[in-house]
């Protein structure tokens, strides 16, 4: 059952004649402390930059960065366990894009790359577990967590997301309610 002021993450993928596709977000159940609102909202925004960073002749340590830094700014924990992806015919491809940075600058950006950006922040610790279903993930320390995931494709002039109906990054992005029965 869903309470009020709980957050439900929901990552769910897709293949589509042999092409896969990755997504994932974090809705607001009911009213939520403003704490937790500003976590959800950040980790959106962290998606996002990091999609924005994706631009060709840039590496992927942009992306990692630009994710990196919104955690930084509000003092979240960013989950390392589990990264963004390269993605294709295969859900799980290489490069995997860290939501942090790794001192490397991992490779270069160029069109035609697919990727999955999948930022996960935490109220607490990075450190999680796989719980006895064997899928779903819960932070170590029972802090809150949220996560949000785009594919992309990058193109000569820039990141196109893949999905969801409109492909134009928002200026804004809005996290979604849930309403509680």
């Amino acid at each position: 059952r869903l309470r009020d002021g709980q957050i439900v993450s929901i990552d769910a993928g897709a293949i589509v004649d042999g092409w896969h596709g990755d997504t994932a977000r974090t809705f607001l159940v009911g009213e939520v402390p403003e704490h937790v609102r500003r976590l959800v909202e950040a980790t959106e925004r962290a998606m996002y930059a990091g999609i924005a960073a994706a631009q060709p002749g840039n590496h992927l340590s942009d992306i990692s960065g630009a994710i990196e830094d919104i955690a930084r700014e509000a003092g979240y924990g960013v989950v390392r366990a589990f990264v963004g992806h390269g993605i294709g015919t295969e859900m799980h491809e290489e490069p995997q894009v860290t939501n942090y940075r790794t001192g490397s600058k991992g490779r270069r950006i160029e069109p035609g790359l697919c990727l999955a950006i999948e930022p996960m922040f935490t109220l607490g610790s990075h450190d999680v577990k796989i719980r006895e279903d064997g899928w779903t993930v819960v932070t170590a320390d029972g802090a809150l967590a949220a996560h949000f995931e785009h594919t992309i494709a990058v193109l000569a002039d820039g990141p196109r997301v893949l999905t969801r109906r409109s492909a134009a990054v928002p200026a804004t992005p809005a996290v979604e309610s849930l309403p509680v029965s």
